[in-house]
């Protein structure tokens, strides 16, 4: 009983005719805080069906930004549950430029913590997750986009070191 359902699980997360499960699982649990990257299942599932290049673009986008959006409800908590706020230059730039400055939250290693920041500051919601949503989007398609220009040998190549 659990052997099936453990290969049900597993067979739903992978979704292996289509991958748009796994790309919005994949890409809203690395919007979040915990450190796992996106691109390189976006790109296996469009370079493994290229007719799905936007399904697959606005899937993840909305997985990440979705993650965005729960950094950013941690942050609003955080300060509601700690208010102690500290004065530092983050908050004050987060503070100056406002829900603008969600457009980076596609950034490797920064982009998660400025939208708990966000949350945070209470920087307005809606706005900031549009803003978000924008950058995110940008990054998938700047992406997935430089990644199909790389020629398929490269990746067998790639392929062969590793295996």
């Amino acid at each position: 009983m659990i052997e099936s359902t453990i290969a049900w699980l597993l067979h739903l997360l992978a979704a292996p005719e289509v991958g748009l499960t796994s790309v919005f699982i994949i890409s809203f649990i690395s919007a979040t805080l915990l450190p796992l990257g996106s691109e390189p299942a976006v790109f296996a599932v469009v370079k493994a069906n290229p007719a799905l290049f936007w399904p697959v673009i606005l899937t993840a986008t909305v997985g990440n930004t979705l993650g965005g959006m729960v950094d950013y409800w941690l942050g609003y908590r955080a300060k509601v549950a700690f208010a102690k706020e500290r004065d530092t230059r983050w908050f004050r730039w987060l503070a100056r430029y406002g829900a603008k400055t969600m457009l980076l939250a596609w950034l490797p290693g920064i982009g998660d913590p400025l939208c708990t920041l966000a949350g945070w500051l209470k920087l307005p919601f809606w706005p900031s997750v549009a803003y978000m949503a924008a950058g995110k989007l940008a990054r998938y398609l700047t992406m997935t986009s430089l990644l199909l220009f790389v020629p398929d040998g490269v990746w067998q190549r790639i392929g062969q070191l590793l295996g």
